[in-house]
């Protein structure tokens, strides 16, 4: 089970309808389009939508099983403790340089790093769950290790 906010699970939501009624009927049309050209032994572009057909189906089950087993939360019944955890908006300060970073920590399929949404299973958000502001944490990155100090902690 992957638990996940409503906002991602929407926007997984989006991302498979439109590949299931945009993507895929364009790369259908490809291929009755290349299969009308004759030879199929030496039609480059019958293989090469045949390809992407198989890529994009690919995609579209990953999708529909991760959406199979998503548990969205409910905000409310979140811990309001103040402890790191899914969906928690955490303000860290590197103790190295002493620049300081912003994160809410989501499920796998909702990160992304320019939009500072980091995943919950990635080193640094597994070394901040259950800590609170004031916190230090060591996290051994493939850089090395590096320490964090928890400025805030809260809910989204």
């Amino acid at each position: 089970m992957e638990y996940m906010s409503q906002e991602g699970y929407d926007r997984l939501l989006a991302e498979l309808r439109q590949l299931e009624r945009e993507e895929l009927p364009k790369v259908t049309e490809a291929i009755s389009e290349a299969r009308d050209k004759g030879d199929l032994s030496e039609n480059f572009e019958y293989h090469a939508a045949k390809r992407e057909q198989a890529r994009l189906l690919s995609r579209i089950r990953f999708k529909q099983r991760v959406l199979a087993h998503a548990q969205v939360i409910d905000r409310s019944r979140l811990a309001k403790d103040g402890s790191v955890q899914l969906l928690s908006r955490v303000v860290l300060t590197n103790l190295a340089n002493n620049s300081s970073m912003s994160y809410t920590i989501v499920s796998p399929h909702e990160s992304d790093l320019r939009e500072g949404r980091l995943s919950i299973k990635s080193p640094i958000a597994q070394a901040l769950l259950g800590k609170v502001a004031g916190s230090t944490v060591e996290v051994s990155v493939p850089s090395g290790i590096i320490t964090l100090r928890i400025e805030s902690v809260t809910s989204e």
